[in-house]
This record gives C-alpha cells, structure tokens and sequence, in this order.
C-alpha cells in the first residue's frame, strides 16, 4: 500500500480528526490554580519481565517533565483481573482520573502508550473526555497519540525498527516482527508498516497474532525466499504473553513452531519496543505536544 494511499484511508475512516491531540474545557469548576499532571495508559502485562519496559517509560518521561506528577493507568480489564487475583493492584484510566479530581489537578496529559489507534485507544479517548465534560470536572484533558498515528510516525517507527535489529543478523536472514492485530480498522496500520520496511529490507517481515499480516503469510513468503533463519521480534511495548508463548513458545501453533516445521532456524528476541529508547522519544514527543496545549 503507498503512503499516500494510507493517507485518504485514514482520512475516510475518520482518524485523521480522532488522532488530533484532542482536549475538553470545563468552564463550570470553581477558580483553582493550574495544577498539571500526565496519566501513562498501558495496555498492560502480567508478565513480570514485561515491567522492564514500562520503567523505561517512565523514567524517560520523568526526565523530560521533571516538575509534573506522572500516574499510571491500564486498560485492560482481563489483565488487571489476573493481577488482582495475585494481590497486586493495578487502575484504570477511570480511577486514577477521579483520584486526580480530588487531589484538584485541573490540566491532565493521558498519554496512550498503545501502538495503534485501535479499539483500546478509542476507548480510552471516549472515556478521559468525559472527565472534562462534567460539572467541577478536570478544566483540560488533552490525549496523546500512540506510537503510530501520522505518516511522520510510521516513517519514524520503522526506521527504529532497522534501527533495533540485532547487529549479527546477515542479510539473507529474515527479521519477523509480530504485532497485536486487531479487527478494528487501524490494523491497516500493519500493513502499511510492512510496506514500509519492504522499501528498505526485503527480508523484513511485519505479522499480527489478531489481524493481517498473519503468520501463513509470512511463511509463505519465507519459503518463497528460501529463508533459512529467522529473527522473531514483537512489535508489542512489552515482551509478554504474546512475545513469550504465541511468537517464541515451545507449542506447535506458535510462530517459532510454525516456522520450525519449514526448517527455518528461529532466534526469539525478547524484549518490547519500549525498552528500545528510539520508540520512547515517539512516545514522548506526542506526550509533548500534549502537554504543550496547556500553554
């Protein structure tokens, strides 16, 4: 798919407007001082391994926004069930904006640390606004844009994505990124991410454990190539579940299997786009852009 062609596709399927850094003024509240705070919004993981990356994030954005407080937020439910079950509480973007209320924050930054404009996106965007909608509520909201949204972005990311390849791969070997999917519209994303890195490598390769690209593509495409050797990647923010049992787990569905079978030596790299620092600055630039709004 052209760039360009994304770019009416996107325009048609309404993103373009959704994306924009968007924000709610509250003109009912009583006259309290400005008081700034940036929520992060994670998908979330349960994997322990996994909160690596969500340090990471973290400290980068404490770094760059040294004098606001920064909250954490996760929206998967599932997620957040599992862990109660351990004892460990995690939020929702929901909670920690009513805690926010309370402690009289006027202006929030809701960072969406998700890759795509998806559903989870969506939703979070539909629900953080609600906050400066109501009486007394939060005076701003404003959202950021995740990972990829523009056209810079895409351009941004898969440049990381060369950039993050392991130094001992040879040419001939092939890389296979596997992201989330989604039957949401913006799994067009994917594909024109594949696309993109074509331009640039041949044997790179983006798939989706729930959406398109899938893995029998890909392998088709392998086999076509006659790879030999195979570098499994997530494009995910953390290396859990997914990265862990449907890429590089020991069952016979899993891509490291699947790929196994066609005689093609697989090398499980295990770590989340989040703990490469050149996907945080993307992350961090849309947060500031948000927080600039405040101005």
């Amino acid at each position: 798919m052209q760039i360009d062609a994304l770019k009416r596709v996107l325009v048609l399927l309404g993103f373009v407007s959704l994306l924009l850094p968007t924000s709610t003024s509250n003109a009912h509240g009583d006259k309290l001082p400005m008081k700034k705070g940036i929520l992060l919004v994670a998908f979330g993981s349960t994997i322990p391994e996994a909160q690596v990356a969500f340090e990471n994030i973290d400290r980068s954005v404490k770094k760059v926004f040294p004098g606001i407080p920064v909250r954490w937020a996760y929206t998967s439910r599932i997620i957040i069930r599992k862990l109660a079950e351990q004892g460990k509480h995690l939020s929702t973007p929901e909670e920690v904006l009513s805690d926010m209320m309370r402690e009289n924050f006027t202006h929030v930054a809701v960072q969406s640390l998700h890759t795509i404009p998806g559903q989870e996106f969506h939703g979070l965007v539909k629900n953080v606004h609600r906050f400066a909608g109501m009486s007394k509520g939060l005076k701003r909201v404003i959202v950021g844009y995740p990972l990829l949204a523009t056209t810079e972005d895409l351009h941004r990311v898969a440049e990381a994505m060369l950039t993050i390849i392991p130094k001992e791969r040879k040419k001939k070997d092939a890389v296979v990124f596997m992201g989330h999917g989604t039957h949401h519209p913006a799994n067009v994303y994917y594909a024109a991410l594949a696309y993109r890195l074509k331009k640039s490598d041949a044997n790179i390769f983006v798939g989706t454990v729930e959406g398109w690209p899938e893995i029998d593509d890909i392998r088709a495409d392998l086999k076509k190539r006659r790879i030999r050797k195979a570098y499994l990647m997530p494009f995910m923010s953390v290396a859990g579940d997914h990265a862990r049992n449907d890429m590089a787990g020991p069952e016979p569905d899993s891509w490291k299997s699947i790929l196994e079978k066609e005689g093609i030596e697989c090398v499980p790299v295990l770590k989340g786009t989040a703990e490469f620092q050149e996907f945080v600055d993307i992350w961090v630039d849309h947060l500031r852009i948000a927080v600039d709004h405040f101005r």
